[in-house]
């Protein structure tokens, strides 16, 4: 494997640790990077291309495993109370919550895997995706700044809550539309603050996209041959190092910045596409 294409790795898994959990779309940022500088499919197979993001995802998951550790220890019922619950708090976030939550976008995503895989994959969509999902969020941080918070915590989720933020999750079976950015927006439209919908969005995640990267895997185990596996490996580290240090500082942030600065940047970055495609 020649260095410059461990530095590509090390450059996707940048993309991938940065973008995950920031509403901007991950997989769109993939896609557009890919597609437009790196080119990992002119010196991989394209099946092994795409064996490769589903590792550098996996990076990602793990990162927000460690950032919320004694959360999922709690849901697993593996270490009750390893961490306060607010005193605002009226109940507890348990799995069910999660469940309730991943029920929608799993089902819809096994019913229509097979045509994004085959039609939405594409620079174009992403382009479409990243002005849709803006418009989403822009209408999101006003509608949620005109009315009281409800839910300040992620411990005073209701199941219906859990619910309807699964529906708004499922936009983000169109690439490019971006999860965080899907679920987020639909919890503070639902009336929770923007920490307790990215709370309930991370937690969320990782059993949905841990399952799909898993099944993805099985699919794809025959391309982990001994000699994409240091490109495989270089990637997986970077995006868990860069997710790690990511998901920390937004979690910091996103009461006091809110989405509409990463709106904007989608339809900037949605209009500098179109200049760089058509």
């Amino acid at each position: 494997m020649e260095i410059l294409n461990l530095v590509k790795a090390i450059i996707l898994g940048l993309v991938e640790g940065l973008t995950e959990f920031a509403p901007v779309s991950s997989t769109g940022h993939l896609i557009i990077v890919d597609d437009l500088w790196l080119h990992s499919k002119d010196f991989l197979r394209e099946e092994v291309a795409n064996s490769f993001f589903i590792v550098v995802q996996l990076g990602s998951i793990l990162a927000v495993v460690v950032v919320f550790f004694n959360r999922f220890l709690d849901l697993l019922g593996l270490k009750p109370k390893s961490y306060k619950i607010d005193e605002k708090s009226t109940g507890h976030l348990n799995l069910a919550h999660i469940i309730v939550g991943l029920l929608p976008a799993a089902i819809l995503g096994l019913l229509f895997k097979d045509f994004i895989d085959k039609y939405l994959f594409d620079s174009k969509y992403v382009i479409y995706s990243l002005i849709a999902g803006a418009i989403l969020m822009i209408f999101a941080d006003k509608i949620g700044s005109n009315r009281n918070r409800l839910v300040e915590t992620v411990d005073q989720i209701t199941y219906r809550q859990a619910f309807y933020i699964g529906l708004f999750q499922c936009l983000s079976l169109w690439p490019g539309f971006s999860r965080s950015g899907a679920t987020i927006s639909g919890g503070v439209l639902l009336g929770l603050s923007h920490r307790a919908a990215s709370d309930f969005t991370f937690i969320m995640a990782v059993p949905i996209m841990a399952g799909a990267n898993f099944i993805s895997l099985l699919d794809n185990w025959k391309y982990f041959t001994p000699d994409v596996l240091p490109f495989f490996i270089v990637g997986f580290l970077s995006s868990f190092i860069f997710a790690l240090v990511c998901i920390r500082f937004f979690l910091k942030l996103i009461n006091k910045i809110k989405l509409r600065p990463f709106a904007i940047y989608r339809i900037v970055l949605a209009i500098i596409l179109i200049i760089l495609l058509y």
